[in-house]
């Protein structure tokens, strides 16, 4: 199988193109246990998906490709070594005869904005070659590539609200209320790695004490109420958010915006930043603080919807 990459435009639709949504992944808490001997940071996450995405779709085809469409194809730079590509190489050595094709990617999303548009992409492009092939998601081989493509593309897979635990690989799924939310991004970059790298622990370090990794975070009941479940985000925080502010301080812009809008419950970055997050009762009073961060801050990006 050979493969490639191209930017431009969107090819026509055809009779036999299978086409996923790559749903925004939004961390509403996330706590660092500490830095394992192996370098890998490990991670206690709850973790939701938003109702904006990057759609992927793929031709069948001999040939491995990549082309990218969307007011954010530019961002993705060389596509040679885009995480689509990379999951389905990683799936090719470990199926006999996979089928692939031109997978194009309408690219909506913020890059490196903590809220894992190509982790996403990677775990679309995996379903859509799950289905080409007739195999099932659930099938160990693409749970082993999601794992080796990348840390989000395990819980990008499902796209389920879940507790996500270790390095990304343990799924817990929680029943969490519809969340009305605004998503902004300050249209700068973050690198994960640079703020893991700020954060400052050493191989082996843990950044909670004993009893804390003992006694893990206790979440709401299925059924309990948007209130309790803010009530219990609040509780907790992001700890990447520090390190991530004294590398990007537009990020405290960005949360001090947010906590400024009407009905904002609760503010945070999501991920390693810097696509921060807010919570409000109704999708109305979401939409509201949308419009006034649109006209207060016309070069964000910023969505409004519901998280689930």
């Amino acid at each position: 199988m050979t493969s490639g990459g191209t930017t431009g435009t969107a090819v026509n639709s055809s009779a036999n193109e299978l086409v996923e949504n790559a749903r925004a992944k939004v961390n509403l808490t996330l706590r660092v246990v500490g830095r394992r001997v192996d370098g890998y940071h490990d991670l206690e996450s709850v973790v939701a998906f938003a109702d904006c995405a990057d759609q992927l779709s793929l031709v069948p085809g001999t040939e491995l490709l990549l082309k990218t469409t969307g007011p954010l194809a530019d961002a993705c730079g060389d596509v040679s070594d885009n995480l689509v590509l990379k999951a389905a190489r990683l799936m090719a050595e470990r199926v006999a005869g996979l089928k692939s094709g031109t997978f194009t990617l309408h690219k909506a999303l913020p890059v490196a904005a903590g809220i894992g548009g190509g982790s996403a992409d990677a775990a679309a492009a995996l379903r859509l070659l799950a289905r080409a092939n007739g195999l099932a998601i659930e099938d160990a081989r693409i749970t082993e590539v999601a794992r080796l493509t990348g840390a989000d593309v395990p819980v990008c897979v499902p796209s389920r609200p879940c507790v996500m635990t270790g390095v990304g690989e343990s799924l817990m799924p929680l029943n969490l209320p519809k969340l009305p939310c605004v998503l902004v991004n300050p249209r700068i970059g973050v690198a994960t790695k640079d703020v893991f790298g700020a954060l400052g622990l050493r191989s082996g370090e843990l950044l909670v004490g004993v009893t804390d990794v003992i006694q893990a975070m206790v979440w709401p009941e299925a059924g309990a109420s948007l209130e309790e479940w803010v009530e219990a985000f609040a509780a907790s925080s992001n700890d990447l958010e520090r390190p991530a502010l004294r590398i990007q301080p537009v990020i405290g812009e960005v949360i001090a915006a947010l906590n400024a809008t009407d009905g904002a419950w609760l503010a945070r970055m999501s991920g390693s930043g810097a696509t921060c997050f807010a919570i409000y009762e109704n999708t109305a009073e979401a939409g509201r603080a949308a419009e006034k961060l649109r006209r207060d801050h016309p070069q964000w990006w910023v969505h409004s919807g519901v998280l689930s």
